[in-house]
């Protein structure tokens, strides 16, 4: 008996931390959701609750979802004075909007107006006025150079292959503005033929990321 007390002691510590730590985070759970998201598990055995935290992929899907939702080839519905993403610091960055592209148009081959649009985007990510090497811009350049001399769109270099991975891309970022999304949709539109926008492309995901930075001021 005197060795089955301790244990059972023991048992119901850990049980009464586990519902402690459970009822926190029940608490929590709404100021944790948003644009951050988080994704649990939580194993209700008395003694195992774990979460994880995936900010980026959270940001990338609520920002595909909000590019699904409807067409954004227009913002003047969420135009301001200020852009309060860029004031305050925080909201979806470019580079995270420009990953979303690879979930929303990953399959597109990639075409001028494309390459306009990310070497638009990452000029204002990173505030440099020339292309880098090795950077976004460059690779979707090439690519639609290459895509161009392509026949079968199956040889051709994709969007989700320049996108995938573009906020490592990028020496520097920055929460999407207003003023980024009109830059960035301006060449988008001007290098395509029918003088458009992709409706899920990439400037649908900057007007789409700055959207949403502006209604979460």
């Amino acid at each position: 008996m005197s060795q089955q007390q301790p244990r059972r002691n023991q048992e119901q510590i850990h049980h009464d931390d586990a519902s402690a730590v459970q009822g926190e985070l029940a608490a929590t759970k709404k100021e944790s959701s948003g644009l951050l998201g988080h994704d649990e598990t939580i194993v209700e055995s008395g003694v195992t609750i774990k979460e994880t935290q995936l900010p980026r992929k959270s940001i990338i899907e609520y920002i595909g979802d909000e590019v699904a939702a409807g067409p954004y080839g227009h913002i003047d519905s969420y135009s301001s004075e200020h852009d309060s993403a860029s004031e305050h610091g925080g909201g979806i960055t470019i580079g995270e909007a420009l990953e979303a592209t690879a979930l929303t148009a990953g399959k597109k081959p990639v075409e001028w107006s494309d390459a306009a649009a990310i070497q638009a985007a990452e000029v204002r990510a990173t505030g440099r006025t020339s292309i880098m090497p090795g950077g976004v811009a460059a690779a979707a350049q090439s690519a639609a150079t290459l895509n161009a001399r392509a026949t079968r769109d199956e040889d051709k270099t994709k969007l989700a292959d320049i996108l995938a991975n573009a906020t490592s891309k990028l020496p520097s970022d920055k929460p999407a503005t207003r003023k980024d999304a009109e830059g960035v949709m301006g060449a988008e539109m001007r290098n395509d033929p029918n003088l458009t926008t992709h409706p899920a492309g990439v400037a649908a995901s900057i007007a789409a990321a700055a959207r949403l930075n502006q209604s979460h001021k």
